[in-house]
């Protein structure tokens, strides 16, 4: 039976820690990807405490290329048996501004971690989690516009990981690589990246985390699909 190993980035907080505190109660060994030791270290003692089997923490910092092929480098020596990998971890950009105001410098950096370091770990782990017959879950929100909620850095820069998720399905299946992507949107969430906000139709992060659990752990083929966990709704 294949183990069922699973790294999460940007695991120490947020949904990131929902999702993998939920995977390693529905019995996966779980990897915690993070940009500061100790904040690594807090969330594995805390996972530990609930019997989660942590093997460990790896240091992913999405906006520096050299340290992500590191990371690939460590995970491959010290995880070869990894079949998930949730690429969860991910900057905001300047939520409080509209497009006319939003800063060059925004777009490029939040584009740069949010893209392009997602991409750059995802292919750096694509061999073994090829090797392993498995998955690459992305944590995103829809291409399309929403009138209620646009802020241009972060939504670009989601698109163009949407983009990679759709491509890479297709190619998978065209080539008959043995790997499964597909990408997840959680809905409205109070976490960090949004200040914290909880307004009507928000969801907390255990709630979030148990069902992306529930997903990943479905048995099912979700290959190039994008999943609604909560679709954002018009407010009344």
């Amino acid at each position: 039976m294949k183990e069922k190993i699973a790294l999460v980035t940007g695991a120490n907080k947020g949904i990131g820690f929902g999702i993998v505190k939920h995977l390693g109660l529905g019995g996966w060994k779980v990897i915690v990807g993070a940009r500061h030791q100790g904040r690594a270290e807090k969330a594995m003692a805390d996972l530990k405490a609930l019997g989660i089997d942590v093997l460990g923490w790896v240091n992913i910092e999405l906006a520096d290329l050299d340290g992500i092929e590191k990371a690939a480098k460590d995970v491959n020596e010290r995880f070869p048996g990894l079949s998930l990998l949730v690429n969860n971890a991910g900057i905001p950009g300047d939520m409080s501004v509209d497009s006319l105001h939003t800063d060059i410098k925004d777009i490029k950096e939040t584009v740069d971690v949010n893209f392009i370091g997602t991409f750059a770990l995802t292919k750096a782990l694509m061999p073994l989690l090829s090797q392993n017959e498995g998955r690459i879950v992305n944590v995103t929100v829809p291409s399309e516009i929403s009138p209620y909620w646009h802020p241009l850095a972060y939504v670009a820069s989601k698109a163009a990981q949407n983009a990679m998720m759709g491509v890479m399905a297709m190619e998978f299946e065209q080539n008959g690589t043995p790997l499964e992507i597909f990408s997840v949107h959680p809905g409205p969430t109070t976490t960090d990246l949004n200040g914290n906000m909880s307004l009507p139709g928000f969801h907390d992060i255990e709630t979030v985390g148990q069902k992306m659990a529930e997903l990943i752990n479905d048995g099912n083929n979700h290959q190039g699909e994008f999943v609604e966990l909560y679709p954002i709704v018009k407010e009344d």
